[in-house]
């Protein structure tokens, strides 16, 4: 089932915990790519000085003002795309970071993307899955745009980390030690049979 606009109209914290074992769907050149999330971080409000929002509305951010639900593609480090999620209400700009997937379906062809390298990082995912900037601004609750999140696995407390965001750079505190980013231990989410086998 295909995430609703509520899901993202949330706290940003809550939606970036529970993207985690969501599935990332791709349309690519009619061949269907989907992975499982499993790293997401948080950037809340132009307080948050790791946010692009704390710029104001720019050419850039405009979308992280928008409505939620909305992908928000930017480009980074001169070669590498990033994908995010823009949650809470409309005007108040915030987004979720995907930072890595577990390929599930359509695995050959992202592996040819990335030349058989792992998708852990969010560069490299959008370069597995063909995500550009041709879909920022993409409605993420509809499939007519090729790109949208469905409900997957629910990943248990148990095996999600919590801790800083990565590659902020020169950020103050307490922005840089925030723990807003989340992450799947090992990296691999287990088969649906072996969470049940374990509770």
């Amino acid at each position: 089932m295909i995430l609703s606009r509520d899901f993202y109209n949330r706290s940003t914290l809550t939606v970036a915990r529970d993207l985690i074992g969501a599935r990332l769907v791709r349309i690519l050149g009619g061949q269907k790519l989907v992975g499982l999330i499993t790293e997401t971080e948080a950037y809340i409000s132009q307080n948050d000085l790791a946010c692009h929002a704390k710029a104001g509305i720019t050419a850039r951010t405009k979308v992280m003002f928008g409505e939620a639900g909305h992908a928000y593609v930017y480009f980074t480090y001169g070669n590498h795309w990033m994908l995010n999620v823009v949650t809470e209400r409309e005007g108040f700009p915030a987004a979720v970071l995907i930072r890595a997937i577990q390929p599930i379906e359509g695995v050959e062809v992202m592996l040819e993307h990335r030349n058989g390298r792992d998708t852990f990082g969010p560069g490299k995912l959008c370069q597995a899955m063909g995500i550009t900037k041709n879909e920022n601004g993409v409605d993420l609750t509809k499939k007519n745009s090729g790109l949208w999140i469905e409900a997957g696995v629910k990943v248990p407390n148990s095996l999600v980390t919590k801790g800083p965001r990565v590659g902020l750079n020169n950020t103050p505190e307490p922005w840089l030690s925030k723990p807003w980013r989340f992450l799947v231990k090992g990296w691999n989410i287990p088969t649906e049979e072996a969470l049940h086998s374990s509770q």
